[in-house]
């Protein structure tokens, strides 16, 4: 019987695919794709597929797990069960902070493209208003907040075709008083690869952040209608359609102006998917990818706040968050929890707002530090799953990660070498600062809180199957 602790079972297949593309597809692609492209040119390309095959990975063997454990707290609560307590406590902990942190910038960029428009709006009020909308669309049902999300992503989606379709007919026949552009631009300037083998690994370093959020669709399994069938579809869909959407988006950009002058980006005029509307002369192309952009924005933030509330909610139910925290409304929705996020969220958007602020520094270092070892975390759990499951003689998962675990350990050491290579990169050398001790004081939190009576040998997956295989009927 379901009590008041048990999320409600009412997300559908197509929104899962689409939660599971809002969550990856933000401001970063229209935007920040300039700084990887920086680094290596049309080269960038092979980057943006190297780094979709590792998010395949990751989505796989996400999928796998959950499928096996459709349990609140996803990766969160399996990490708990196979690699020990205190991975679970760290990985949704840093999870949760991660993605606060990710909703405050968010909130803020959206405020900000809003005011593209209308610059006498205070900054203020626009971060207000988007972030009540925020908070009721996600106190509502879990459904509606699937549907909502559903059409915020389906318009970012639908703006990449459109961007895909226009770039290649300006490169193939052309556009009235625009002729074709070929695609002498990916190989002039340099040629193809200009910045030879290392640059495209420093580019690797800065897609990865691209992909971060492939694994909401994990997230959703305690919410899905049918998690066995829906899960493994989602996640592989999601993924694939990103690595088409992104080297497609990517190469277009490419292909249509030399990489040298895409390469400036950072802001919404320099952003290369407005450079390529205005070369395919669009009629106010600022300002339709600026619309692109704020439902980018909102769409990620939305999914976000999703994410965080979920992870309280599990780490409740082992005595690592309030009890509160762990109890629904009528709607089968986390409100406590999603109180504490919201003041989360509140705090890092006033930081956020101050870009030359050393607390902005230190929230981007966590962020970026955080999210990568979130995801070596994931594959360490699904190293240890594999082990585990063979070693008591465990059914396997109705979605196995194809060549695991040999793709499973390459995907780490890819991970590891990326995390590593952040210390001697600029723009990225505050992740280690902060980051390290980020990771201690979380671990003494752990501690501390187990000292205290967190419930850690309660609700734990495989224990729980191992019990249930060895019960003896009455």
């Amino acid at each position: 019987m379901a009590t008041n602790h048990e999320l409600h079972r009412r997300l559908t297949g197509r929104q899962l695919t689409m939660i599971g593309l809002g969550g990856a597809i933000g401001t970063g692609l229209f935007l920040g794709s300039g700084l990887a492209i920086s680094q290596a040119g049309p080269a960038t390309i092979i980057a943006f597929v190297v780094v979709a095959a590792v998010a395949l990975v990751i989505a796989w063997a996400l999928a796998e797990m959950v499928t096996v454990h459709p349990n609140a707290g996803a990766f969160g609560t399996i990490a708990h069960s196979y690699l020990g307590h205190w991975a679970g406590f760290v990985i949704r902990w840093t999870y949760w902070t991660i993605q606060v942190i990710a909703i405050g910038g968010e909130v803020i960029a959206a405020g900000i493209y809003l005011r593209y428009w209308w610059p006498q709006v205070p900054l203020w009020l626009a971060v207000v208003v988007f972030s009540l909308a925020l908070i009721l669309v996600n106190a509502a049902t879990v459904r509606f907040f699937g549907e909502c999300e559903y059409w915020l992503s389906m318009i970012k989606v639908s703006a990449i075709v459109a961007f895909i379709l226009l770039g290649v007919l300006l490169i193939t026949v052309g556009l009235p008083d625009a002729p074709a552009t070929g695609l002498h631009n990916l190989t002039s300037d340099g040629g193809f690869f200009p910045t030879g083998v290392g640059g495209i690994f420093l580019a690797m370093v800065f897609v990865v952040f691209s992909f971060v959020g492939t694994e909401v669709v994990s997230v959703t399994a305690a919410e899905s209608e049918n998690p066995t069938r829906d899960i493994p579809r989602a996640a592989r869909q999601m993924v694939l359609r990103l690595a088409l959407f992104y080297a497609l988006a990517i190469a277009v950009v490419l292909a249509i102006a030399p990489w040298s002058q895409t390469a400036k980006g950072g802001s919404l005029d320099a952003s290369p998917f407005v450079r390529v509307l205005e070369a395919a002369q669009v009629p106010a192309g600022a300002s339709v990818m600026n619309f692109v952009i704020l439902t980018a924005a909102l769409s990620s933030a939305n999914t976000n706040l999703y994410l965080t509330t979920r992870m309280l909610h599990s780490l409740a139910g082992h005595g690592y968050a309030p009890a509160a925290v762990g109890r629904l409304s009528g709607t089968g929705s986390p409100r406590n929890a999603l109180v504490l996020s919201t003041v989360g969220l509140a705090v890092a958007a006033a930081l956020s707002a101050d870009q030359g602020n050393s607390a902005y520094l230190v929230l981007f270092g966590v962020s970026v530090f955080g999210a990568l070892v979130v995801w070596l975390m994931i594959l360490a759990s699904h190293a240890r799953f594999r082990v585990l499951r063979a070693r008591h003689g465990l059914p396997d998962s109705p979605a196995r990660l194809w060549g695991a675990p040999v793709t499973t350990g390459l995907a780490f050491l890819f991970l590891a070498a990326v995390l590593v290579s952040t210390a001697f990169i600029e723009g990225l050398t505050e992740a280690w600062k902060v980051g390290v001790p980020f990771f201690v004081v979380l671990l003494l939190a752990y501690y501390l809180t187990a000292a205290r009576g967190g419930r850690g040998t309660s609700n734990d997956p495989l224990q729980e199957e191992l019990a249930a295989r060895t019960r003896v009927p009455e």
